[in-house]
């Protein structure tokens, strides 16, 4: 069977350059004479693996020498708690921003471990815009302001920070790598893999070292971030095949020109197809086009009666995973790094065709 266009907003697709290379290297590792998978985390094939993972990272990322870069075993919605667990000690709140059902959750996970004050929320907009960020009443004594520049399921992102004092926590699970941002103006980054990085199972955190003196030895080691960093993300077994393959796309990151070349391939990608839907009496997105999101474009079907055929002939056309996520429905096209144009190309035409057949 001949690869599709995979749409999935996570795990979603990887470059195909990438698949091919780990699978050249798949029994043996540059002469090791085994995979990844049964190599030992501290043998020097390992640790040079995760060493290349975050030099290339850092290259991409500009990161400084002011920040750790970790390798955290689980899922983004392990940092929703681990979070608070280190940031918040000694604090008696956190700010949280609310745009849309991942800020929610993230929300949720922090009030069992600090009060939690939501600084603005876009909840009564059905999350299909973002509140002023000028507006926010920010205490200047919390521990830290978080925010989502992404919401993967609602499709709204925003570019611009507050202007804060406050460490400003970011869960760019869906963004990272996507577009140039500025590290420094950050107290910690994190993003789990399964989006534009990698498979699921590694979290990439990059946290400003001063911070990580807040973190308690209460706390259980593997979710200690002063521990973690002291050991170089390997407290435990981390997850060695997640962090190649990482390193494998840091490589092809940096093999299409960086991230700012990257970026320039999103932009025209997301506006081809909001330029489609737009022009549609058939199609049509539910977010503010200001915050409109270049990797999670959520669009309508004017009769919601064809959701179902949409969904079974866009499979039988190659066009894999398309239907919203279920809180929401409708659809959704995931458009990470590695979905290529040809792949937009051949989503429009379809839905165009779809319109053709279906439509009044």
């Amino acid at each position: 069977m001949s690869r599709v266009y995979n749409f999935c907003s996570g795990p979603a697709a990887l470059p195909e350059a990438v698949l091919k290379k780990a699978q050249a290297e798949m029994l043996d590792w540059h002469g090791a004479g085994v995979s990844v998978m049964e190599m030992s985390h501290r043998s020097a094939e390992f640790m040079s693996i995760l060493a290349s993972a975050k030099a290339r990272l850092s290259r991409l990322l500009n990161i400084s020498d002011e920040y750790e870069v970790l390798f955290v075993q689980g899922g983004a919605s392990t940092l929703f708690a681990q979070i608070p667990a280190n940031l918040a000690n000694g604090f008696d709140s956190a700010c949280y921003l609310d745009t849309g059902a991942w800020s929610s959750k993230a929300i949720k996970e922090a009030k069992k471990y600090v009060n939690v004050d939501v600084v603005g929320s876009s909840q009564e907009q059905n999350y299909s815009t973002v509140p002023d960020l000028s507006t926010l009443n920010l205490d200047s004594e919390a521990a830290y302001l978080h925010i989502c520049p992404n919401e993967t399921i609602g499709g709204v992102e925003f570019s611009e920070l507050p202007e804060t004092s406050l460490p400003i926590v970011a869960d760019l699970s869906s963004t990272i790598l996507s577009r140039k941002i500025d590290v420094s103006k950050y107290g910690l980054i994190y993003a789990g893999a399964q989006k534009n990085v990698g498979p699921a199972g590694v979290v990439i955190c990059i946290i400003r070292k001063d911070l990580l003196a807040r973190s308690s030895d209460d706390l259980p080691s593997v979710w200690n971030f002063a521990h973690l960093a002291a050991n170089d993300s390997m407290i435990n077994t981390p997850p060695t095949f997640a962090i190649y393959l990482a390193d494998l796309v840091f490589e092809w990151l940096e093999e299409q020109g960086g991230v700012e070349a990257i970026e320039s391939v999103n932009i025209r990608k997301a506006q081809a197809l909001y330029d489609f839907i737009d022009a549609s009496d058939f199609y049509s997105n539910p977010v503010d086009p200001a915050f409109r999101s270049r990797m999670n474009v959520p669009f309508i079907l004017a009769d919601d009666s064809l959701d179902a055929l949409f969904i079974e002939e866009s499979e039988a056309a190659g066009l894999r995973t398309l239907a919203g996520h279920r809180s929401v429905g409708g659809m959704r096209a995931s458009i990470y790094n590695a979905m290529p144009m040809e792949g937009i190309v051949a989503l429009i035409d379809f839905m165009r065709a779809f319109e053709k057949r279906h439509g009044q």
